[in-house]
Order: structure tokens, then sequence, then C-alpha cells
């Protein structure tokens, strides 16, 4: 099992997910707390850590309120991964992919018994890196859930997870965090208010993107990033000068970026503009994508230099477009870009 660095005691969930703790909390007072739970929500938005303090706090042999007590001989063990009765499941060393055999694994797990006499608790996550025969594999367990262990699975995509799995799941949808609860906590981390809504603003209102943002240095080339698509609709820069920003940036990340950009331009237009021919050559660009993200979380690994190229070259494409309406050219001229 190969749980998060640098866990401490007490494992907190994030501010802004303080609805859905409590509503975790009272299931699990009531006796009502879903043996399958599927979190969903954007990436950075702390997904795995609300994972991480729901396990430790099933786990805690003496729970101090609605956390984990952190003193305790299983949280003691929790914490450094070697609980007996725990398992934190992740794409093995560079695989992108949780494989069949890892939830063989787990079967085995589940039909144990647990030791510390408290219950099992499995975490996955992603979930949606488990590949066909992972899916299959888990079904069983999902549908005829031991009574003491607990699956969490943790995803960014939805529709990576099959209905098979999703429909044997509690689905627990995680919203974009809170805007105020962001800042405050990274008002903690950056001590400027000011640095922290910038912060904020450049990540599209993920806290934790912005805490690696801040951590990494790396303000100046989101800023470029962010308004590459913009800038090259509106010819301030080439097909090259845009595939340059993009150069050092691994391949999922790319992806992840992109679509969140299209989805963004296109949400700003006015009913006028999502008519427009540039417009749906956009929309099909968000499609292609959201199919490259599914392809590269199934395993596939493309050429990214051709295929950042590519995607940079059709977006160009597109700003030759000289129908009427409010074109995102035109929206990115207007804004200085």
């Amino acid at each position: 099992m190969s749980v998060p660095s640098a866990i401490a005691a007490v494992s907190a969930p994030l501010p802004w997910h303080e609805r859905e703790w409590t509503l975790l909390n009272r299931q699990l007072a009531q006796e009502q707390l879903p043996h399958a739970l599927l979190l969903v929500g954007r990436p950075f938005t702390g997904k795995s850590q609300l994972a991480l303090s729901l396990a430790r706090r099933l786990l805690c042999a003496h729970s101090e309120g609605s956390l984990n007590c952190g003193q305790c001989h299983a949280c003691e063990l929790s914490a450094s991964g070697a609980h007996g009765d725990f398992r934190w499941v992740t794409p093995v060393e560079k695989s992108r992919v949780i494989k069949v055999d890892q939830i063989r694994d787990l079967v085995r797990f589940s039909n144990t018994t647990a030791g510390f006499g408290q219950c099992k608790v499995v975490v996955l996550t992603p979930a949606d890196a488990m590949n066909v025969n992972a899916f299959n594999a888990l079904l069983k367990s999902l549908e005829e859930p031991a009574a003491d262990t607990y699956f969490i699975l943790v995803c960014d995509y939805l529709y990576g997870v099959p209905a098979t799995i999703r429909s044997r799941c509690h689905i627990l949808r995680l919203g974009t965090p809170d805007t105020d609860a962001s800042l405050n906590w990274l008002n903690d981390l950056t001590g400027q208010a000011d640095r922290s809504r910038e912060l904020l603003l450049l990540s599209d209102g993920l806290p934790l993107l912005a805490k690696k943002m801040y951590q990494d240095g790396a303000d100046e080339n989101l800023i470029q990033r962010k308004n590459a698509l913009e800038a090259l609709l509106a010819h301030h820069i080439t097909v090259q000068q845009a595939c340059a920003l993009w150069r050092e940036i691994d391949t999922e990340t790319f992806l992840k970026n992109i679509t969140g950009d299209l989805q963004r331009l296109l949400g700003s237009l006015t009913l006028g503009g999502l008519r427009s021919h540039q417009a749906r050559v956009l929309f099909t660009l968000l499609g292609e994508t959201t199919q490259l993200m599914r392809a590269v979380s199934a395993g596939a690994n493309p050429n990214k230099n051709l295929m950042i190229e590519a995607l940079m070259s059709k977006v160009h494409r597109s700003s030759g477009d000289n129908h009427h309406g409010d074109t995102l050219e035109k929206r990115a001229g207007d804004t200085g870009l």
C-alpha cells in the first residue's frame, strides 16, 4: 500500500468539504454509511484528502468527534502505511493504470477478517485509472460487499468509470471549492490576500493547483499558457509559439488544461457566439481532447508534440472564420490579448 506522504497525526478534510464531511459523519453515526462510495470532482479539489480523512476516521479505535484521534495504535499504523486493514491503491510506479492483479489482491483482502476488529478500508485513486479487466474484477466485491469492508473510489471524471461500477456505488459529487474558504486557506500559505486572490483566479478556482503554482513559482508560465488559446485566436502568437508554451508539460496535464480552457472560452460566449462556425470548430476540439484524456487514462501514450501541434493548428485555423457572430477571436481582441 502506498499512502500519501507527510500524513499528519489527524487527517482533517479541507475546509471547502465541510458540508460533505458533515454528511459522511452523520451517515456513519446512523450506521448508514454506504459500503461503496464514489467521490467525483474536478482535479486539484482535494478528493483524495477527503477519502483519507474518512478512511482514517473509520479505522480509528478512539475517534474524537468527527476526526480520527491521531493517538491510538490504529492511527499510528494508518499514518505510516502499515495498517493491515487499510489499502490505498494507485497506479504502480510509472504506470497510469490500476491493473487487474492489484484488484485481485484487493478482492482477497476484502474476504479476510479485519485484524483490528474495526473494519477494512480500501481507497482507489484515481478509480478511472482502472483498466477494463480491473473494473470487472472489482465488480463482484461491490455487488456483495463484506459487512466490515468499505470501498472509497476517487475520480476526476465520472465517464471514466463504467456504469456497472457507478450503479453499485453511492456517488458523492464535489463541486468547485467555495471561494471564501479557498482564499482563507491560501492566505495561510501566502500571507498575502491579493496574492491568494491572483493565484486562485489563475487556477480557475482550484486551491490545490494554486498552492502548487505558488510552491513551484510557475505563475508567469501559467499565465502565458492560460492565455495561449486567446492569443492564438487573435493572431498575437504563432502556432509554434503556442506549442512552445506546452513543451515541458506532461501529456495528461496538457490535456486537462486545454480541455478546461476550451470549456471556459466557450462558456463565456453569448448564444449568438455559440452558433458561430468558430465555436462549432472549438466544440469539436473539446470533444477530441475529452476522448484523448480517456485514452491516456486507459494507458495510451500518444506523441505529445505532434498532438499539441495538431490541436494548436486547428485552433489557429478556426480563427480564419469570416462568419458573423460573437467569435472567440473577437473576444480575445476585446480583452487586449
